[in-house]
Order: structure tokens, then sequence, then C-alpha cells
């Protein structure tokens, strides 16, 4: 009886706000094609997969694909890899935008303001084909700019590129020019929403701009910096395939072969789809124990989690 009374609230409200409804339909249809959807696949990572048999006709095999990558001479040296640059990446990138917000809310000059916040917006609309290319001519050993200026002072060219030791340092630093305008957004409009009141009475009671920064914008936006903190922690196994596989050469795969780009070469290039699947789960696998633990972590600790 409760359970009928409850689907006639639900069918009552749906007929209601039906255009809200209707709003959100197709992102609901996006997300149940384009991501759960695919997941009926994620069984060939237990299977023998013959696409003449397809993947219900496929035979299992258990966890065979995944005891193969965990005996692989490259599991420890991808999963370091991943892992090292992921944190390298959340460690020196996730900060940046805070603190580009909490600055930018201070200036009081709109013109300036919106001329700091359009130049470091624009590098977001820039492909990574076309960020990697300018990284290759920058960096280049003979006609790089970084290395005139090195040869100017009298030191001699070198091949970043191809240096095993810049890679982790020319991706991360790279990343941070292109997406820190663009995060600033959310953490400029979370300030937008502090009352005008808590700057004046922090005034009147003679705070610095520092002191206002301290104890009015930073709790303030402190809600928003755990869930995104959050959220970046559940993705840090996805570092990013794109750049990493258009930066990587034979010189610098040392450091440059992560999960994502492994996962291409066996599974695309090698035609192991089995293989590459149980690598992606075991990746999956990560970013969820990471997710979970990260928001039970917050929950505990402040009154602000993803549930």
């Amino acid at each position: 009886m409760e359970e009928h009374t409850m689907v006639l609230r639900v069918k009552k409200h749906m007929a209601k706000q039906y255009q809200l409804y209707l709003m959100i339909l197709p992102a609901v249809i996006y997300f149940l094609i384009f991501h759960y959807g695919p997941m009926y696949g994620i069984q060939i990572a237990f299977k023998d997969f013959r696409p003449i048999d397809g993947i219900t006709g496929s035979p299992w095999v258990g966890i065979k694909y995944f005891e193969r990558f965990f005996k692989s001479y490259q599991f420890w040296r991808v999963l370091r890899n991943t892992l090292l640059l992921s944190v390298f990446q959340l460690a020196a990138g996730f900060p940046v935008p805070i603190i580009m917000a909490l600055l930018l809310n201070q200036v009081k000059n709109m013109k300036f303001k919106k001329l700091v916040q359009t130049v470091t917006y624009a590098p977001h609309f820039i492909s990574i084909v076309v960020l990697v290319g300018m990284l290759n001519v920058f960096l280049s050993p003979s006609t790089g700019l970084v290395n005139h200026v090195i040869r100017l002072f009298g030191g001699e060219a070198v091949y970043f590129i191809g240096k095993p030791e810049y890679f982790r340092t020319i991706f991360v630093a790279s990343g941070i020019w292109q997406n820190a305008g663009w995060g600033t957004i959310i953490y400029l409009a979370a300030l937008a929403g502090v009352g005008p009141e808590l700057y004046e009475a922090a005034k009147v009671d003679g705070a610095s701009k520092l002191q206002i920064i301290r104890h009015v914008d930073v709790p303030s936006i402190a809600p928003t910096i755990i869930i995104l903190l959050i959220m970046n922690l559940g993705r840090i196994m996805n570092v990013g395939f794109q750049k990493a596989f258009l930066l990587q050469n034979p010189l610098n795969a040392e450091t440059s072969e992560i999960i994502q780009t492994y996962m291409y070469k066996v599974g695309l290039l090698q035609m192991e789809f089995e293989y590459s699947t149980a690598v992606s789960l075991f990746n999956t696998l990560i970013n969820v124990v990471l997710l979970l633990t990260a928001n039970r972590i917050a929950k505990k600790f402040s009154e602000n989690s993803l549930w």
C-alpha cells in the first residue's frame, strides 16, 4: 500500500514538473548510452573474447588477464608512473585556481580583473594537439625559445622532451597553464555568494586583506574546495591519455608510460581487448576506492561530502 502511494506521488510530481524532467532528459539519455551502456562490455575482462562468438558467446576465463597484468614486468612501472604523475599534478595544480580566485576577488579595478581573467581563461580552449605542438616548438633544442635563452646565458641546449626526468614537470606545468584560469571560475562563483556584510564587518574590525582572505574568503569556499578535492581524488588514476601519448617518445618512455597509454598499445595496437579491459577495470577500481575513502574522511572530519 505504501509503495503504491509512493508511486502515485512520484507520478503526480512528474506530471506537475514535467518541464524540468524534459530538460534533464537529454543528459540522462547521454549518460545511459555513453556511460552506463558500455558497462556491459566489462565482462570481456573475464572472458576469452572471440569476435565471431560475441561477448556473451565467448568462454569465461576468470581472472586470467588480471593475473597476467599483475605478473607483467610493466605492472609496477606503469602503476608507479601513473601514481607519481597524478599526485604531482594534484599537489601542484589543485591549489593554483584557489589562489588565483582569492587574489582576483580582492582586485577592485574591473578592467584589470577582466584582462587577467581573459588571459588566463584563453589557454583552456587550446586543443591538446596544439598545446603539445607549442611545447615541441618552445622546447626544441635547436630553434626553441627556452634553449635560445639558455644559450644566451652560456649554457648548452637541452632536449627537454627527450629527457625522462623532465617529462612530469612539462606535463604538469603545461596542464596548470592551460586549466588554472578556467578552474578559478567555480571558486569565483562561490566567492560571489559571500555576503557584503561580512567584508564590511571585517573592515570595521580593522582586518587587512590577508586577514579577510583567511577568515572570510577561505571558510566561505571551504565546502567547494572539499567537494572538488574529493572528485579529483576519485579520478586520480585518469591522468589524461592524449597529452601523455603525444608527449611520449622512446627516450622519455621510462617516465611517460602510464596505464592509459599502456592500455592503448595492448588494446588497440595489439588487439588484446580482454587484457586491456582488465587493466582498465583495475584502474577504475582504484579510482572508486580512492573516491570512497576520500569521501569518508571528509565526512568524518568536516560537514561536507558528496554523500
